[in-house]
């Protein structure tokens, strides 16, 4: 659950509003800043441990209080190599994992190559930090059977991360 902004219960006539008074009378939850990156690179994975896919970007926080709210669209793909080839993705800040892709992605239980959008994943972090804060995502293959791959055939991915006052 969300933390009410904590707004002062009176001001006296001549008081002088300090910054963070203001920042506390325009309302909690607003957003603070938006950084977003793109990538249409592809990148390949052939083991179950996990890669990056290249798609990448950094904040810096404002306020060690402030949420990030972690926007990304991105396409994977599976080759042939084996029907129970599949897709896991991760959303990572630094080194660590704040989102895994829930299941295996495009499985198919056929051999078939397939190309989708596995994720599109909204997460709101705490970073608590106001030093650079990088976020990215990788992925691997859920049975280490065969390849995977990111930005499949160009496909564009994005990521959009947006600091939030709280």
């Amino acid at each position: 659950m969300a933390t009410p902004t904590n707004l002062p219960t009176s001001f006296t006539a001549g008081d002088i509003l300090t910054a963070a008074n203001m920042n506390l009378l325009r309302g909690g939850f607003r957003v603070l800043q938006v950084v977003s990156a793109g990538t249409s690179v592809a990148a390949t994975n052939n083991t179950n441990t996990l890669a990056d896919t290249g798609l990448t970007a950094t904040i810096t926080p404002q306020f060690n209080t402030s949420k990030i709210l972690v926007l990304v669209s991105q396409s994977f793909g599976k080759t042939s190599g084996n029907s129970s080839n599949a897709v896991v993705s991760t959303i990572v800040r630094g080194a660590t994992n704040i989102f895994t892709s829930q299941g295996a992605a495009l499985f198919t239980g056929t051999t078939l190559d397939v190309v989708g959008s596995a994720t599109a994943a909204f997460v709101l972090d705490s970073p608590a930090t106001t030093s650079p804060t990088t976020y990215k995502t990788q992925f691997a293959n859920f049975t280490n059977a065969a390849g995977v791959s990111a930005q499949t055939n160009g496909a564009g991915a994005t990521i959009v991360l947006l600091e939030i006052s709280a």
